[in-house]
């Protein structure tokens, strides 16, 4: 099996996600006879209607517990229904990664949507913030529904991109309109300068733009305050150097660092903190596994750390 394409819904209880895919398997443009298999993670009070159905080939399979959703399941349920393609309402309670975990190296994620009560979201939010961030991080859409005519949307698009820069949003009123988000975010720093300066305070956000779009910085001269990370396996003419970023609370804070090839790389040790100006790349570096963005120092000096050791979005 080649391929197989998976659609993931996320969001909380009650946030539509039922209502979504019951239209959209109504819709004789999307379900036209392929073998789905319909995998429920919650119950919520909305219960589906395959009579409704253009095509009735969906097949409806639930997993209760989290601990369940391995990957011999996940292919156990595919074999049982033979389906040509899968369709997740995913639990709000329950991490992503325990999803993309268990699915077939042969599965596709085609899209995925998060929903949201535009009404509730923002308490999920000060109560269960690191579950939003969860749900916002690879959402390519994020839709807030049941917003009154005069909502207040501000709160809603700085929410998201706190998380995502590059999700695109979508407001549902009451009435039915739907709005798409085009509130503008401009960088607080200038990406077209001859030398790109990132305040101590703007890292988090120019890593998370970066790493969305990295063609943006090709070619371009960045300058930052980094943290130097080095050891035995790193060559004597490259470094390590970022922040630790706090995306969503304490205990997700991780070191957000570049390759950087730089000559006297052997004279900085781990924990120096420097200022670098150099020259971002991308392509395949002696660092990674894979293609990525990489810098070439122009100059590096060392300096003392910042007023705040940890980069945020806010």
């Amino acid at each position: 099996m080649n391929d197989l394409p998976i659609y993931i819904f996320t969001g909380f209880l009650e946030a539509g996600k039922t209502k979504f895919i019951q239209e959209t398997l109504e819709d004789e443009r999307f379900n036209d006879g392929e073998r789905t298999l319909l995998l429920l993670c919650e119950e919520g009070e909305e219960e589906y209607d395959i009579s409704k159905m253009p095509s009735k080939n969906v097949f409806i399979r639930t997993i209760e517990d989290s601990e369940d959703l391995t990957r011999e399941n996940f292919e156990k349920l595919i074999k049982e229904t033979s389906a040509e393609r899968v369709v997740v309402e995913y639990n709000g309670m329950w991490t992503l990664q325990t999803l993309f975990d268990a699915l077939p190296n042969y599965c596709i994620i085609s899209q995925e949507l998060c929903f949201c009560d535009g009404n509730t979201i923002l308490n999920y939010n000060a109560n269960m913030r690191q579950l939003v961030f969860d749900k916002f991080s690879t959402a390519e859409m994020i839709i807030f529904n049941r917003l009154d005519l005069n909502a207040d949307i501000m709160p809603l698009h700085k929410l998201v991109r706190a998380v995502s820069r590059r999700a695109q949003i979508a407001y549902e009123y009451n009435n039915g309109y739907v709005k798409y988000d085009d509130i503008e975010d401009p960088l607080p720093f200038d990406v077209n300068a001859d030398v790109i300066v990132i305040e101590d305070s703007d890292y988090a956000l120019w890593f998370q733009d970066m790493m969305n779009d990295m063609n943006k910085y090709k070619g371009k001269t960045l300058k930052f305050k980094g943290i130097v990370a080095r050891d035995g396996a790193i060559p004597d003419t490259t470094l390590v150097v970022g922040r630790h970023v706090m995306t969503c609370c304490a205990d997700d804070i991780q070191y957000c660092g570049i390759a950087c090839d730089y000559k006297a790389a052997k004279t900085l040790k781990t924990n120096d903190w420097i200022i670098v100006t150099a020259k971002l790349s991308i392509g395949n570096h002696k660092l990674y596994r894979s293609k990525g963005p990489y810098l070439t120092a122009l100059d590096i000096s060392v300096t003392s750390k910042p007023e705040d050791e940890i980069a945020t979005f806010y």
